[in-house]
């Protein structure tokens, strides 16, 4: 690749070239899923919970855990398979009766997915020292040569809830969730038998990026040295909360833009 020329800023001046150790991303992907049908697993109190109530509508779902695995793709050098399993924790109002206090059901979902993504190559093995006691410099395990596949994912949208009898469910309960998932439920590790299933359909949006550790030369102006001081201010909290601007875009929310970005999404 050619060397990108450096824009200076007319007040700033580039004092020399450092070499840093950093993460390249070599490759990345975006991903918009539609998990359809994905069956919740409760435990204990909440599953009898599902069975008692008369409506039940999810209130959430949030990501609880992510777990990442990289594989070399044999067929293809310098190419790597990204699996990604995703854990859910979904919370439920469970109403026994019309206008009533709805009670909450936790329940936990999953979801894997796989990708392939560039990664380069490389064949070292890399240790850092880590200074363990007085005695001691043990070294960490080593980093072998696959690259890290990182994501970035926000919680999912619920986009639909249904309750179905147990025996006409076809979707399989889900079983094997780690013990770091469940552990804060408080009401066991193992499905409790049911006579009423649920099925979600949540909306997930993620961002998977290969990278690898690399040495880069950049170009440093100075030394990252604070402009501001901090604030130590000691007035009482109604003084400072006078100084706070009221949010107007809170209470008027902004109007849809004189552009039309439906006709942009038309044209990709």
């Amino acid at each position: 690749m050619p060397d990108n020329p450096i824009i200076n800023d007319c007040n700033r001046k580039i004092n020399e070239a450092v070499c840093i150790d950093t993460k390249r991303i070599y490759d990345s992907c975006v991903s918009k899923d539609c998990l359809e049908d994905l069956r919740v697993t409760f435990f204990g109190t909440s599953q009898r919970l599902i069975d008692e109530s008369a409506s039940v509508k999810c209130r959430n779902a949030t990501i609880k855990a992510v777990s990442i695995d990289v594989d070399e793709v044999p067929f293809n050098r310098g190419f790597y398979s990204a699996t990604v399993h995703f854990y859910f924790m979904l919370c439920f109002d469970c109403y026994t009766a019309p206008c009533t206090t709805p009670q909450i059901a936790v329940g936990y979902a999953d979801f894997e997915k796989k990708c392939i993504l560039y990664g380069s190559e490389g064949d070292v093995k890399i240790f850092t020292s880590n200074y363990c006691n007085e005695k001691t410099d043990c070294p960490e395990a080593p980093q072998y040569a696959n690259p890290r596949a990182k994501v970035q994912a926000v919680d999912p949208v619920v986009l639909a809830c249904d309750v179905v009898d147990t025996c006409n469910c076809p979707v399989p309960l889900c079983t094997c969730f780690p013990q770091c998932i469940t552990e804060g439920s408080g009401e066991g590790a193992i499905p409790v038998a049911s006579s009423r299933a649920v099925l979600v359909t949540l909306g997930l949006f993620s961002i998977i990026q290969m990278e690898r550790d690399v040495q880069m030369t950049i170009p440093a102006y100075d030394f990252c040295i604070p402009d501001r001081e901090c604030s130590c201010s000691t007035q009482d909290p109604c003084t400072a909360f006078q100084g706070i601007d009221f949010p107007v875009e809170q209470f008027f929310p902004p109007e849809k833009s004189d552009g039309c970005d439906c006709c942009d999404n038309d044209n990709e």
